[in-house]
């Protein structure tokens, strides 16, 4: 449950809503967690964010653990980043980007304790089957990031999406 006690950086600072925002890596860039949130932790990973509530739930949950939410809608992400800041959650950041890409071109191999995807976009039209997240270059890249023992979480309530996660 929320408490109302911010959750402060190892330096004791509360993060601003600039330093929750975290730019997407430049082509041919890894992501290297310990560099962005300036500290070796466990790093989980939330695609399609969305306002951010399950994020800040596992922030406060788990300050042992570096906590990365990716959102594509920029409505969306400014609210999760926001929420961030406004909580003190100093071991979270948010990114609007393609996640797929980002996964696929930017993570390192078995840098993921968790990975959570909560309802994605089921793109229920056969003609857009080829926008939906789970395609089988993403799936590899995804488990290529998955460090030995990680879990990967997925959530979802559309039938026909669920038999193609499977």
């Amino acid at each position: 449950p929320c408490d109302g006690a911010a959750v402060r950086s190892h330096d004791g600072a509360i993060p601003t809503m600039e330093e929750i925002i975290c730019p997407p890596p430049a082509e041919g860039v890894l992501f290297v967690p310990a560099v962005v949130f300036g500290r070796d932790a466990p790093f989980e990973l939330e695609i399609g964010c969305g306002k951010g509530g399950f994020l800040l739930r596992r922030a406060q949950a788990r300050p042992d653990v570096n906590l990365l939410g990716i959102e594509w809608a920029n409505k969306y992400f400014k609210f999760a980043a926001d929420r961030m800041a406004r909580w003190g959650i100093a071991h979270a950041r948010v990114m609007r980007t393609d996640a797929g890409h980002f996964v696929r071109r930017h993570l390192p191999a078995e840098c993921l304790a968790a990975l959570h995807i909560y309802h994605p976009d089921p793109w229920p039209k056969k003609r857009h089957h080829r926008r939906r997240i789970f395609q089988p270059e993403f799936v590899a890249a995804a488990v290529r990031a998955l460090a030995p023992g990680a879990r990967w979480a997925v959530q979802n309530d559309h039938a026909q999406y669920f038999e193609w996660v499977q």
